[in-house]
């Protein structure tokens, strides 16, 4: 399908700007209950994995203090606290109730809410001090924000001199024929299964064409740039479907 005829479509199925916070925010607490499970299938149990990948760019050490943005169900802020140890401490944070009550029984379950919390915050308007921790990461979770530079300029304002920003997302793969099967499975398998088995047709018509109109991974590579951050890389994962972007707090 040509780039033009997807983002015609995508924005006749986006909400509105003005209503962009309220809708995705009622649409991932509805998917929680089967988020975790349906992004395994969705990812042939391989997001755990680039979630991994994300953790290991963040740097973070023994003792550190880190923030997972937009941190649903807390599996990027499990694996940084793996990394932390009981002696450090993460935060995860997210405006949607439903993910955040999944997350904190998942740190529960698992022994490490002692040193894992989790707090309802919003992504453009971070409740922490300047410079309060080592790494700020955030997966997924881009393409739902209504304010890209605002988004970058806030984790880059609570993430200390020398610190890193990490971004894990999902991208459009440059060569042709990884494109073309992408496409496919992106914008029409994946509404058909997950949609049936979430019970949410809508959200997952959504997710894919919230793609269409985000910004590409050099674009990205510029606007976080543009967000205060230095020394800005992109490391693309499985084809250029998946990229993580990197930044440096100077």
């Amino acid at each position: 399908m040509r780039d033009d005829t997807l983002r015609r479509r995508a924005a006749m199925i986006l909400p509105r700007p003005e209503e962009k916070a309220a809708y995705v925010r009622a649409m991932f607490t509805g998917i929680a209950p089967t988020y975790d499970r349906l992004n395994r299938l969705m990812s042939l149990g391989l997001d755990r994995q680039w979630r991994r990948w994300a953790v290991v760019h963040a740097r973070v050490r023994p003792g550190d203090r880190a923030l997972d943005v937009a941190t649903g169900t807390g599996d990027i802020a499990f694996a940084l606290a793996r990394r932390v140890g009981p002696e450090g401490e993460v935060v995860g944070v997210d405006f949607s109730e439903g993910m955040l009550s999944l997350a904190g029984a998942k740190a529960r379950e698992s022994g490490i809410a002692d040193h894992v919390r989790f707090q309802w915050a919003d992504a453009l308007d971070l409740p922490f001090g300047e410079g309060e921790f080592d790494a700020a990461t955030v997966g997924f979770a881009g393409r739902n924000v209504t304010d890209l530079p605002r988004f970058f300029s806030e984790m880059r304002r609570v993430v200390r001199p020398g610190g890193r920003v990490v971004h894990l997302e999902i991208s459009r793969p440059k060569l042709p024929i990884f494109r073309t099967l992408f496409q496919l499975y992106f914008y029409h398998l994946v509404p058909l299964i997950e949609g049936r088995l979430a019970g949410s047709r809508d959200a997952y018509t959504y997710l894919p064409n919230s793609l269409t109109l985000f910004p590409g991974v050099d674009e990205l590579v510029q606007i976080m740039a543009d967000a205060g951050l230095r020394e800005v890389r992109a490391y693309p994962l499985l084809f250029g479907t998946i990229t993580i972007h990197v930044g440096v707090v100077p």
